[in-house]
């Protein structure tokens, strides 16, 4: 080290070589300075490791959702008569849940609606004259076979071109169907914001969005029942419309009847599932068209 008295550097001992100037005096003294020094730099904070916003948020919104959902189904008319526009986050979530059920339990189902609708045919008196008991026996034989086979991957039947384009299709029916809703209150002069009558009309689906998840499970399990809760869920819809429209009081006694606004809804509802019946024809066609021309399933049977 250096002695700070004359400079002269010493390779160790107690005491400079040149001058006598002791040296562990010195040495005690930097190392005090050196340890001030540090101590006194600003030490980097580790503040301990926050949740994602995003989790955070996406858990606060489920929770609510469910909580307004089992709240729906449990007491419907008092919770969409309390629904303000709030309540318009769980409302869409309801009306896109509706929408997309729909397509997925068709994609999930679509072999068993094939088999009942064969055996309806058979049932036909017209055909079931015809038939003798073997045929039935080997259509309900194949029939077997079809539940326990994979189509959807023999025919490429594609989860993400169906649902989500029939999922679209069906919410822009739904956003009609509440629009032409929304309009027949205004001319019934029912004062209330879009939103608030938004609110409400998707606390009113919430029942068939339920009927239609109980569908949606029936069909993952293979129950042939499903179909049943999928026609109530879009029957449903039809009784939506007038308890929306009756939920709100007229702010004047000149406006259209509410008889009159809902027939005209149901006008509009009519043309809409016909578009949406046209739409979902369109996709049974392709598969069946698929299925004719598939050589896996042709070696299958």
């Amino acid at each position: 080290m250096n002695c700070t008295n004359c400079g002269h550097f010493n390779e160790g001992g107690k005491f400079c070589v040149k001058c006598g100037h002791k040296l562990q005096e010195e040495a005690a003294v930097s190392q005090a300075a050196a340890t001030s020094e540090y101590q006194s730099q600003p030490q980097p904070a580790y503040a301990p490791q926050q949740p994602n916003q995003r989790v955070r948020q996406a858990k606060k919104v489920s929770k609510t959702f469910f909580s307004y959902f089992a709240e729906g189904i449990k007491n419907p008319t008092a919770t969409a008569q309390a629904a303000g526009e709030s309540q318009f986050v769980n409302a869409l979530i309801t009306v896109i849940l509706y929408a997309l059920s729909i397509p997925i339990m068709l994609y999930v189902g679509w072999k068993l609606l094939l088999i009942q609708f064969v055996r309806s045919m058979f049932k036909l008196p017209i055909i079931s004259e015809e038939l003798a008991p073997s045929d039935m026996e080997d259509f309900n034989t194949g029939a077997d076979l079809i539940k326990a086979t994979d189509i959807n991957s023999i025919i490429h039947f594609n989860f993400t071109d169906f649902v989500f384009k029939q999922g679209i299709f069906i919410f822009i029916g739904l956003a009609v169907i509440i629009g032409a809703t929304y309009v027949a209150a205004k001319f019934g002069k029912v004062d209330v914001s879009f939103k608030e009558f938004f609110s409400r009309f998707g606390t009113f689906l919430i029942i068939p969005t339920a009927l239609l998840l109980i569908g949606l499970v029936l069909a993952f399990l293979h129950v042939e029942y499903f179909s049943y809760f999928m026609n109530f869920g879009l029957l449903s819809i039809f009784l939506v419309v007038p308890f929306t429209i009756a939920s709100f009081k007229q702010s004047g006694t000149n406006g259209l009847d509410r008889i009159y606004s809902t027939l005209i809804v149901y006008v509009v509802i009519t043309i809409v599932l016909t578009f949406i019946a046209n739409g979902l024809g369109e996709e049974a066609k392709t598969i069946i068209t698929r299925m004719g021309n598939s050589s896996e399933l042709n070696d299958l049977f």
